[in-house]
């Protein structure tokens, strides 16, 4: 198997720990979701299920650390316009496969926020509308779109598809900024292999730690446009009652998360089965 297995040391030489930070400093927030134990006393295993942000800046470098991983397949959770405008660099020797969770989302979602977030015209209008709260509700809007969304259920039931299909190597999933379609992407995956909820939790919100602060120079260019940055946290961080709305989703449309994975995405407990024989040690 390709990658590095549980009790194995990460690229930076280190132990590797659940959801094991691997430090490149052209793609942040790059980590190994492996790790965290399960219901049955399992572990689910290291090298296998990587998560980040988007690929198109990677240095060359950087690129040849990703690829040392043993990569092949890249779940790409953005949609059509992201991957347009900052196209990822190739790294999976198979597939590539493009997931537009928020085809169906009435909101664009812009591909390269340092640019964005320091145009004047959007710094204002985020200093008089997010300062009300609306960053947070938008954030947990979306958040319920990742499991009622129609686009968003076909792209995570063919991210599941693709993990059935998946032979022991590893894959990487990531949208722009690595933390929300991809944190539910993760939380969708460790809740089928067993993972305990506070786990998934745990796992989702090492993003603050591990994305925030690479965010700093952001900070500092919104505020001298004229934003105040406090604004930009519930937009650039994570927080758990992000993460709520999508598991109470799951409860609304599908009466639990048991069966959101066997109804919508098709996680019956032989498929499960066959997951977790998978990607669990």
């Amino acid at each position: 198997m390709m990658g590095h297995m549980a009790g194995e040391q990460s690229i930076s030489g280190e132990q590797a720990q659940p959801g094991q930070l691997i430090e490149l400093a052209t793609l942040p927030n790059l980590r190994d979701i492996g790790g965290w134990p399960t219901a049955d006393g399992r572990v689910v295993r290291h090298g296998m299920v990587f998560r980040s942000t988007a690929l198109h800046s990677l240095s060359d470098d950087d690129g040849a650390a990703l690829r040392a991983l043993g990569i092949t397949t890249i779940y790409d959770l953005r949609t059509a316009k992201e991957r347009t405008e900052a196209p990822d660099l190739v790294i999976g020797e198979r597939a590539n496969l493009s997931l537009d969770v928020l085809a169906d989302a009435a909101r664009d979602i812009p591909a390269k926020l340092h640019e964005v977030l320091v145009d004047p015209v959007v710094v204002a209008r985020m200093n008089a509308e997010w300062t009300r709260g609306q960053g947070a509700e938008h954030m947990s809007e979306s958040y319920r779109h990742y499991v009622s969304l129609p686009s968003a259920i076909v792209s995570y039931q063919r991210m599941v598809d693709g993990l059935l299909g998946e032979d022991p190597a590893a894959l990487l999933i990531h949208c722009t900024t690595g933390k929300d379609r991809t944190g539910w992407g993760a939380a969708v995956l460790l809740s089928a292999l067993g993972v305990a909820r506070e786990d998934i939790y745990r796992e989702y919100l090492l993003t603050n730690d591990h994305l925030l602060p690479t965010f700093t120079g952001l900070f500092e260019k919104f505020a001298e446009a004229g934003g105040n940055p406090e604004v930009l946290r519930p937009l650039l961080g994570v927080d758990a009652r992000y993460l709520d709305q999508s598991f109470a989703e799951a409860d609304r449309v599908w009466g639990g998360m048991d069966e959101y994975l066997a109804g919508c995405l098709g996680l019956d407990d032989r498929a499960r089965g066959t997951l977790r024989d998978r990607f669990l040690q």
